[in-house]
């Protein structure tokens, strides 16, 4: 989501938008990859409501002159909508950018989401089949379009993989499995390293690369790869600003998530050349054709996900020839220009004005 939020600030067009950000407890690593980090406020908001975040933001909204005020999920658009007094004062562009998980989907959750889209003058999801999904929970079809993430594929570019992986302290041959992601438990990265544990031992040049930081399992995850009984052949590369090439050290993406909306991971991979494998369950089938540019696949268990995981990597010259299928797919049709225009339209749109400034 931060990805996104910056690859657009980064892209609309200097002369007509101004960008702001207001994060409502800290900043963090995207702020610097801001076209101006200046334009960060940070509320430091304590766990729980706060009032105080609400007079904040409104403040911050109306100190910068801000046309449209777009929070991303919930929390955030609980905020907006209240500094943004009900949207009547300000306008409001809600983002979705995934399915609702665990509490998120309660029926109490929902009514707060009804509510707090009354105050709203569009919802914007980042896959059409995230768009079907809210509509099927009852919200108003006629308030909510879908914007489709895009990549940038200058920034995400295939290269030599030898090369890359000795920049990066990693062994030149093998079979390289990765995933890219907070360590979240929607995320599994949990049932990718109990997979890979099974996978392995059919294939003894697998590695499993796991690049991110921080979420509620990370204690769990890193448990699990110091009792991996391959942990030798797992390398937990941490928190990477740069993630470019630790994609393109990759042989396939591993994606087993059934709660993204459409995932960036995916698309920046496939525009690295590497396919990824990914479940069913999300907007990844609005992306990968399943044995042409990717593999989609219901990946519920250890033995699903590792059959898959075998299958895909057991055969390089054919996973090669995928993962150029999957670069030739996202530059045909998930380029970063339509994506940004798509939401210059909709800030224009939201602000009631052509053309004009839009600030988050």
């Amino acid at each position: 989501m931060e990805n996104g939020i910056v690859n657009v600030a980064r892209r609309l067009p200097p002369d007509e938008f101004e960008v702001h950000v207001c994060c409502l407890e800290r900043g963090g690593a995207f702020v610097e990859r801001l076209p101006r980090p200046e334009n960060v406020v940070v509320l430091g908001k304590a766990p729980g409501f706060s009032p105080r975040a609400v007079l904040g933001l409104a403040r911050h909204a109306a100190r910068v002159g801000a046309d449209v005020l777009h929070p991303h999920n919930l929390g955030p658009l609980t905020y907006a909508a209240l500094a943004s007094g009900l949207g009547l004062w300000k306008p409001v562009l809600q983002g979705e950018h995934g399915v609702f998980q665990g509490d998120q989907g309660s029926p109490a959750r929902l009514r707060q989401r009804q509510r707090l889209y009354r105050c709203c003058r569009r919802v914007h999801t980042v896959s059409e089949s995230l768009r079907r999904y809210l509509i099927e929970q009852g919200f108003p079809a006629q308030k909510i379009s879908a914007i489709i993430n895009g990549v940038d594929t200058d920034r995400f570019q295939p290269v030599d993989k030898t090369l890359v992986r000795t920049q990066l302290g990693l062994p030149a041959d093998g079979q390289f499995v990765g995933i890219v992601g907070r360590f979240d438990p929607n995320k599994k990265h949990l049932l990718l390293i109990e997979a890979f544990n099974e996978m392995a031992t059919r294939l003894p040049g697998a590695r499993l690369v796991i690049v991110g930081d921080k979420g509620a399992e990370k204690e769990k995850i890193q448990a699990a790869v110091q009792a991996s009984p391959v942990r030798e052949r797992i390398h937990l590369a941490g928190f990477q600003a740069n993630p470019t090439p630790w994609y393109q050290a990759l042989d396939l993406l591993a994606a087993p998530s059934i709660f993204e909306g459409l995932s960036n991971a995916v698309l920046e991979a496939m525009a690295c050349g590497v396919p990824c494998l990914a479940h069913t369950a999300c907007g990844n089938a609005e992306v990968i054709t399943s044995g042409s540019d990717g593999f989609l696949a219901a990946l519920d268990s250890q033995a699903l996900l590792a059959g898959e995981l075998h299958r895909a990597l057991s055969d390089p010259g054919a996973l090669a020839a995928v993962g150029e299928r999957a670069r030739s797919r996202v530059m045909r049709d998930f380029s970063m220009a339509a994506m940004v225009g798509n939401y210059a339209r909709l800030y224009r749109e939201v602000a009631g004005q052509v053309p004009g400034s839009a600030g988050h």
